[in-house]
């Protein structure tokens, strides 16, 4: 049991046959990075993702990959990546588009 407690929160992944669970269905408020692997600000916001989740333990945060998911891509509108949305209870609450600093992901989720 003490291993829970010191657990280190990260980033997970979701694809178009798990995001209702991880996301939609998910308690609390979820970031989610819709991103590309060859998008170069995409890559460069991985790391203070890693960082805010590590740092945050109750930071649900959620990567899609947009062309490996291009259903989820097109039902939220995404056209330019990175996108990052803020769920609530299956809702869109906040987003951001484009790079953004650890203290602009923080107030996105009202950390």
């Amino acid at each position: 049991m003490a291993a829970e407690t010191n657990k280190v929160n990260t980033v997970i992944h979701a694809s178009e046959a798990d995001f209702q669970q991880k996301v939609l269905n998910a308690n609390g408020s979820v970031l989610v990075d819709f991103y590309a692997d060859w998008c170069g600000p995409c890559r460069a916001i991985g790391p203070v993702l890693e960082q805010l989740a590590s740092e945050y333990p109750t930071a649900q945060i959620v990567k899609v990959n947009v062309d490996d998911n291009p259903n989820l891509a097109a039902k939220y509108r995404i056209e330019s990546i990175p996108a990052l949305m803020v769920f609530q209870e299956g809702q869109v609450v906040n987003q951001h588009l484009g790079v953004a600093d650890k203290a602009e992901l923080r107030a996105l989720l009202g950390l």
